[in-house]
């Protein structure tokens, strides 16, 4: 054998031992160091995690009345991935679909698309109000229907009979929310919505499938977790071709917890129809000034526990029926909503924002008084002060505060605030201004979110001079950008002149600016809530409190309950004497001869209730005022305080002053109403649950049998006795 020949076999061999080494190498790194790893994942695939719901807490008024409740309905679901999954992309399926559910099929198309989705870059592109927030591989709710209804559940029943038509659509028995009082209360109740992907990075939802229902605005929102409860778990063992072969144990779902509100649904009905009427008779009365009929958008109406800072009613006009949010909202239900006059959606209690007009008096006197100006002086109070006039021109002799805020004379606090405007260094101010109107306004609550525990409350706007020099930095040559304006505008127009003045020396407080702000107008923007609370602070001690809608939660057996306390968020440092002056002037306010609320109030039984408030009539540009009226009641021991607000509606003695009067009526059974708190009590204690379920009042005594052992299986949907409904969690 040559050389060249035993060269080449020892190559051979030493390449064959090679991969022979290799090989064994990497055998051993996956049975060894890889196979615990491998082992789990095989485990783990033969696991399969079924979630089960919670039944979702009721929510209920002070006396135990459901305000939203659990019933069960006939969903229809579409799970898109399924349907497009066929040749024609679903097209066929979708519109035989569309004929059964009468949807079309546009509609149940955008319901089940996705609301963003990712162009080739990664970036995410939103998809149009009413798409699906959950996961594209969930069972989409289209439709929802009444179980009870037997000629509904029939048609819609063919779908699961005829399964082979409808590979992609399932019609299931589900527990949904119910609202037995309509558009009773909605927006402070809210309403629910699927898990989004948005919210599956928050650590509250973290633990939460796609698709899970959570509340979405309202107390639905701010209380989910507690309503919501605790999901169930099943983790079952299944085989290679996905049949359950066993079970790795089991987590019995606990319902949850039953939210009481300091809400009485009877006070709430007085609210929301006196201010529906309220709106509706001004609609009907013509403009003079405009030359047509009052507008009147909307309106709100809030009533206050002032020793508590409890919300006892809060009504805003429009409203809504959160029922059209159960399952899921389709696309011209929602843009309906969304686009519809006044803006239903829209809580004008806590998100609406508008000038206050005299009802912020309350606060400019407290200031001028700070100011050193006496409690028992008399000012001058002529037709007008520089140019700005009384309202229709009205002119009186020198007056004391007491008759200045019956009468509501602007003038006095026109020159109050510009004499202070000017010891403060006129438009560009000294060092260190003393401001005492608009520090004033701070002190009272004024300028800050309450604290009310509902989303997305509003801050409104307290101007002084390092507010202005701070907006006109921000919006100058950017944001609003208004010196682009000013040069880019039609020459002339009120916009133009108007960006051309802010780019010039927006930055600047006039004296206008001051004297506006002291009657509450100009740069001063509240909400109703805000309002409401400077005034129970005015006659509650000075206490600032956080409002509040949660009075406590019931467990779902009734076994244990908490109440809440009240929260403080401050104390108004008027002096009591200045705080008490003020209040009794306004006792005056109802009264003839000069109260600007006589007309609303004549008649008024005041033997059996005496009340106390101010008129608001708030100009706005191009519109008529803003109607406002603030009372409180009984004058010498106030228990509730009320705040009427109606955009566009004349003055606060024609339309918010005649709504407050029905509220009150409602309140203690006046004038022929019935009393929905007698006395002028509310529960001292929360609702109880009965052992069969259901809720009593306040009071109610139940005695509970001893505890029985948890059920191997979770509990079923509330008000579906044997339904049990489940979702499964993707990859798991």
């Amino acid at each position: 054998m040559s050389d060249r020949s035993r060269l080449r076999i020892v190559v051979l061999r030493v390449v064959v031992a090679s991969i022979l080494l290799t090989l064994i190498g990497r055998l051993t790194y996956l049975q060894v160091a890889e196979g615990v790893s491998y082992s789990a994942a095989a485990k783990q695939n033969r696991i399969r995690t079924v979630i089960t719901p919670a039944a979702r807490g009721q929510i209920l008024d002070d006396k135990g009345r459901a305000l939203v409740t659990n019933r069960t309905a006939l969903v229809v679901s579409v799970t898109r991935s399924i349907v497009r999954a066929s040749k024609d992309r679903g097209t066929a399926e979708l519109a035989r679909l569309s004929k059964i559910v009468g949807l079309p099929v546009k509609d149940i198309t955008t319901t089940i698309s996705p609301c963003v989705y990712h162009d080739p870059s990664g970036k995410q592109i939103p998809l149009i109000p009413g798409c699906w927030n959950g996961s594209p591989y969930q069972p989409v709710p289209i439709a929802s229907y009444n179980s009870e209804d037997a000629a509904q559940v029939k048609r819609v029943l063919a779908i699961a009979e005829h399964q082979e038509l409808f590979p992609g659509v399932t019609a299931e028995y589900q527990a949904v929310r119910e609202y037995p009082g309509g558009t009773l209360a909605a927006h402070v109740l809210g309403y629910l919505g699927p898990l989004s992907s948005d919210d599956t990075g928050k650590p509250k939802y973290k633990d939460l499938p796609s698709g899970t229902e959570i509340g979405r605005t309202g107390v639905e929102q701010v209380y989910d977790d507690r309503l919501r409860g605790t999901l169930g778990q099943d983790r079952l063992l299944v085989d290679k071709d996905g049949s359950v072969v066993g079970t790795r144990g089991t987590t019995t779902p606990v319902a949850g917890d039953n939210l009481v509100l300091s809400i009485d649904a009877g006070v709430q009905k007085v609210a929301e129809k006196a201010l529906a009427d309220g709106i509706a008779n001004i609609r009907k009365q013509f403009d003079k000034n405009r030359g047509k009929n009052f507008v009147a958008p909307g309106g709100a109406a809030i009533v206050v526990e002032v020793s508590t800072g409890r919300i006892v009613a809060m009504a805003s006009n429009p409203t809504y029926d959160p029922t059209a949010f159960v399952g899921h909202i389709s696309p011209k239900v929602y843009a309906s909503l969304s686009n519809a006059f006044g803006h239903p959606l829209i809580s004008n209690a806590v998100q609406g924002l508008y000038a206050p007009g005299s009802t912020f008096k309350i606060v400019s006197t407290a200031a001028a008084v700070k100011a050193g100006y006496s409690l028992g002086g008399y000012y001058p109070c002529p037709g007008q002060f520089l140019g700005k006039r009384n309202f229709e021109g009205e002119s009186f002799a020198s007056l004391n505060f007491t008759d200045t805020l019956i009468r509501s004379c602007d003038t006095v606090y026109y020159k109050l605030a510009y004499e202070q405007w000017l010891k403060d260094g006129k438009r560009e101010g000294v060092a260190h201004p003393k401001e005492y109107f608009p520090k004033e306004a701070r002190i009272w609550g004024f300028g800050k979110k309450t604290g009310i525990d509902l989303p997305d409350e509003r801050v409104g706007l307290i101007t002084d001079r390092a507010y202005k020099k701070a907006f006109w930095l921000a919006n100058k040559d950017k944001g609003l950008n208004y010196c682009k304006g000013a040069k880019t505008r039609p020459k002339g127009t009120y916009q133009q002149q108007a960006d051309a003045e802010f780019c010039a020396d927006g930055y600047a407080l006039n004296g206008g600016d001051a004297m506006n702000f002291a009657i509450g107008q100009g740069d001063v923007l509240v909400t109703p809530l805000q309002l409401a609370m400077a005034y129970s602070a005015l006659v509650n001690g000075g206490t600032l409190f956080h409002p509040q809608l949660a009075k406590g939660f019931v467990s779902a057996d009734g076994r244990t309950s908490t109440t809440l306390p009240p929260k403080v968020a401050g104390h108004v440092d008027t002096p009591a004497n200045v705080r008490a002056y003020i209040a009794s002037a306004l006792g005056g306010v109802p009264h003839p001869p000069h109260g600007t609320a006589k007309g609303a109030y004549a008649g008024f039984p005041f033997g059996q209730l005496q009340i106390g408030g101010k008129t608001g009539t708030a100009d706005v540009n191009n519109k008529a005022p803003t109607s406002w009226f603030a009372s409180f009641a009984p004058l010498d021991k106030p228990k509730y305080v009320t705040v009427v607000m109606v955009p566009e509606a004349s003055t606060g003695g024609t339309t918010a002053g005649p709504i407050s009067r029905k509220i009150w009526d409602g309140i203690y059974g006046l004038e022929g109403q019935k009393a929905q708190l007698p006395g002028g009590v509310t529960p001292a204690s929360l609702p109880v649950v009965r052992n069969d379920g259901t809720i009593g009042p306040p009071g109610t005594k139940v005695v509970r049998p001893a505890l029985s052992p948890s059920p191997s299986s979770g509990p079923t949907a509330l008000g579906a006795p044997g339904l049990e409904w489940a979702y499964r969690r993707e990859g798991s």
